[in-house]
């Protein structure tokens, strides 16, 4: 497989759901490169992808459960800022993307749902 047709998960390590995702993934038969979602956000163009599969919800990037969600109260602020603002303020601070983050050449995922997964990798 080519690197541009691997499949890219952003998870974090204490996480259930990531961990989830990445052993359905293995156990698939699904190869995959993973990155650290705290030490390496996803990009802003990756971002972007993940909006548009998301059907332009900017609140589904957001892991709204977080402390960092909560810490800078975006519950009430997001509506406040600009798309662009919350994709660059995603970008900056992985801790603020829903995990697991994925993305395959024509879809995104993010959060581990399994019956959704085995839809998208039928």
């Amino acid at each position: 497989m080519s690197t541009s047709n691997r499949i890219k998960i952003y998870t974090y390590k204490k996480c259930s759901s990531c961990k989830n995702a990445t052993n359905w993934l293995k156990r698939n038969g699904h190869e995959f490169d993973e990155f650290a979602i705290r030490d390496t956000p996803p990009s802003i163009s990756e971002l972007k992808s993940m909006l548009a599969y998301s059907n332009n919800n900017i609140r589904l990037l957001f892991n709204s459960s977080g402390l960092d969600y909560r810490a800078l109260n975006l519950k009430e602020k997001i509506s406040k800022y600009t798309e662009n603002d919350l994709i660059l303020l995603l970008s900056e601070n992985g801790n603020l993307v829903k995990r697991p983050f994925l993305l395959g050449k024509y879809y995104g995922l993010v959060g581990f749902k399994e019956a959704i997964w085995e839809k998208v990798f039928k």
